[in-house]
């Protein structure tokens, strides 16, 4: 791939000009628009589109480029994406381009069209009008299922059937670098006595990965693996929030509620699938194999379709008390996870059940088959059984304390190639309020 020629970027960058991520973004008191990072500058979609840049895509109006939101412009579809990603290409790597020789010639090449991304705050990227959390790691799911149930029986019978999800509250999911609060609920740490009320004693992060769905689905019209594939928009870091203890005796029958519903934590950087391209690796055997609908291979329209696993390495840190070194607890990998991000998309249409534009599904937690791999604090101290080190600072954890930051990163780089990340996953979490019963 050309090199930008447009601005200077970093080769550790996370924005090179092969990633091209969007966002929206606001200055000052501004009003949220969209944006795309290169380098540690953002542009102005806005202001390309107004200056021409998109003119030649038909279906595209450039006036989604002013929303505070992208659900206009993932509603689009792969096409316009596509046509709107090789326009950018070509303006920041063709010092020829026809719109980038008129904004140098009238001088608002550089002001006009870039905004330092020192300068910026960052937005929700969409509107999320539902939001589904999926449990589709093997390694996960078998370390919690050992845990409580133990090594024979980790799985549940449905495990390696369906890509189990549940559905999560889209109100409480919220941008990199919000601080979220100790929720308050019921728990039992005695079995044999009666719950109790009060701030969760054990929460716990967990490294997801999210993507948006784009143009979706009609209600009772299902997706083909094939729509799927090229319905998901892109993807962002993902923390799900959980407090261990409020989910563990609230969850049965009809899975989390309080324990998760607290926050969902997302960087602002949607990161699209067309950047992701070059960075797809086959996905773990599915043994069983899937019924038909799941299974690639089998599906109607499956010919053809590309590997459904993507190498993004992926990292965890914590701060302790939200000051000093951050200390590298999780060390993991997109490609462990076992149903693919294109089958939980078709899984959830399957019902009928209407995907929309905007729409966030969370991978579930990813974890590794090495201990140091595991996704959440709940596996590194197996539910409080050891104690997880924090470098070599002395200090210990098993589960985050009032004021410990978190840190999601996440990238991928082929040898001597353009580096494609994420940019941060970033939550404080600030002590339980005082309800006062």
């Amino acid at each position: 791939m050309a090199e930008c020629t447009l601005v200077k970027v970093d080769p550790k960058s996370d924005f090179s000009v092969a990633n091209l991520p969007f966002g929206i973004y606001s200055v000052g008191d501004g009003t949220p628009q969209v944006g795309v990072a290169i380098g540690d500058q953002v542009l102005d979609m806005s202001a390309l589109a107004d200056a021409g840049l998109f003119k030649h895509i038909a279906a595209l109006d450039g006036a989604v480029f002013s929303k505070p939101y992208l659900n206009d412009y993932m509603a689009l579809g792969r096409p316009v994406w596509q046509e709107v990603r090789r326009a950018l290409l070509d303006f920041l790597t063709n010092t020829d381009n026809s719109v980038r020789r008129r904004l140098s010639d009238n001088g608002t090449l550089g002001s006009g069209v870039l905004v330092p991304m020192a300068s910026v705050e960052m937005h929700l990227p969409a509107r999320i009008g539902d939001y589904t959390d999926f449990y589709a790691s093997r390694e996960h799911a078998t370390n919690v299922g050992a845990m409580f149930r133990g090594k024979d029986n980790a799985l549940m019978p449905n495990w390696t059937h369906l890509p189990v999800g549940y559905h999560g509250r889209a109100s409480s999911v919220v941008v990199s670098g919000t601080p979220l609060h100790r929720p308050n609920g019921q728990r039992r740490p005695d079995p044999t006595t009666a719950p109790v009320f009060g701030p969760s004693v054990r929460l716990d992060y967990e490294l997801e990965m999210g993507f948006f769905v784009g143009p979706g689905n009609d209600l009772g019209t299902p997706l083909t693996m094939r729509q799927a594939e090229d319905s998901i928009f892109g993807v962002v870091l993902l923390n799900d929030w959980s407090a261990r203890d409020i989910q563990a005796w609230e969850y049965v029958p009809l899975g989390p509620f309080l324990g998760k519903n607290f926050g969902t934590t997302v960087s602002p950087w949607v990161v699209t699938m067309e950047a992701l391209e070059p960075f797809r690796v086959a996905q773990p055997v599915q043994d069983p194999q899937p019924l038909p609908y799941l299974c690639d291979a089998t599906a109607a329209d499956g010919k053809g379709l590309p590997s459904a696993g993507y190498d993004i390495q992926l990292e965890v840190h914590l701060q302790a008390g939200g000051d000093g070194d951050f200390h590298l607890l999780t060390k993991s990998n997109l490609k462990h996870m076992y149903w693919s991000l294109r089958q939980q998309l078709m899984h959830h249409a399957v019902s009928g059940c209407n995907m929309r534009p905007g729409d966030l599904c969370g991978t579930g937690t990813i974890s590794g088959p090495t201990e140091d791999s595991f996704g959440s604090m709940l596996e590194l101290c197996w539910s409080g059984k050891r104690v997880i080190p924090l470098g070599e600072s002395g200090l210990t954890r098993k589960f985050i304390e009032d004021g410990d930051v978190v840190r999601l990163t996440g990238f991928c780089q082929t040898p001597g190639g353009h580096r494609v990340g994420f940019g941060e996953c970033t939550g404080q979490i600030l002590p339980a309020k005082s309800l006062g019963f």
